[in-house]
């Protein structure tokens, strides 16, 4: 069966759907994007998800005016119709078609594009990363300054993946100025003793809203979190490290750079943090 999507009010074939060679999400990478998990069949954190779409959309100035009700129902009606129960849902916005390629910004009252559709993923909640965890290298930050807006520009982030998957490892960690920014598509941990260790917010990474639940949860829990900065040599000396992510929760880190971490095998606080997370995130779904 083809999935069905959504393309500006309208639920139809993926195979019919099409968006004009002159949008600017096409032509000039001007969109952003987010994307919400679903599992059970409900979204989680959903309310994270369309707060920080706001955000982006107000940084960059797209005019959307989709409310989050009607957001909600679109997402619950692609579940719906796809049938999906573990997987996400993409969102993408961007400034609409200009009608031609021009780096100035379309008129004002110009509609946006708005596209959305589901994406299966059976591994999700288990598979040989989580059961291994991941190693990663470390890169240089080469992206641009305003990585706390989720736009489509994301050729760089592309293409670290493919350099970590042609060293045989499963990711990268970005390096500036000496200390770990994010990783690929994901915020990074590292942890010694009791205590976990994170970069603060700033425009330097994406705000995540895994990482913000995680936060949450850690606080309720009184599990010690310190936002600061760290180096890959840091993380190479500490007892675990783990990234998290929308389609990915929490995953552990066993190597960073060659160096294995945790006897090479995922540690026990990333593997408990994945577990609340799940179960936490199942409470609250909607």
């Amino acid at each position: 069966m083809s999935r069905i999507v959504y393309i500006n009010g309208e639920y139809m074939p993926e195979d019919e759907a099409k968006v004009s060679i002159f949008d600017r999400g096409f032509v000039m990478g001007d969109a952003v994007y987010e994307v919400t998990c679903v599992l059970d069949g409900k979204l989680t954190d959903f309310e994270g998800h369309v707060a920080r779409l706001g955000r982006s959309l107000k940084e960059l100035g797209i005019v959307c005016d989709i409310t989050r009700d009607e957001w909600l129902e679109i997402h619950r009606k692609l579940i719906e119709l796809n049938g999906l129960t573990l997987g996400g849902v993409y969102l993408q916005v961007s400034r609409g078609n200009a009608g031609d390629r021009d780096f100035h910004f379309p008129p004002a009252g110009t509609p946006p594009t708005v596209v959305l559709y589901t994406q299966e993923q059976p591994h999700m909640l288990d598979g040989p990363k989580v059961e291994k965890g991941v190693k990663v290298i470390s890169v240089p930050d080469l992206r641009w300054h305003r990585r706390d807006i989720k736009t489509v520009q994301l050729l760089y982030a592309s293409m670290v993946k493919m350099q970590a998957e042609a060293a045989g490892k499963d990711d990268a960690w970005f390096v500036e100025d000496g200390f770990v920014t994010e990783g690929s598509s994901n915020n990074c941990y590292i942890v010694k003793g009791n205590t976990i260790i994170t970069r603060p917010l700033s425009n330097d990474i994406l705000h995540g809203i895994t990482r913000a639940s995680l936060m949450r949860i850690c606080a309720e829990r009184q599990i010690k979190i310190e936002e600061r900065l760290f180096t890959v040599e840091e993380a190479q000396q500490a007892d675990e490290a783990f990234y998290t992510s929308a389609s990915s929760f929490v995953m552990p880190i066993v190597e960073v750079d060659g160096v294995a971490l945790s006897g090479g095998k995922p540690g026990p606080v990333a593997k408990h943090l994945r577990e609340v997370y799940i179960e936490e995130a199942r409470k609250a779904a909607i």
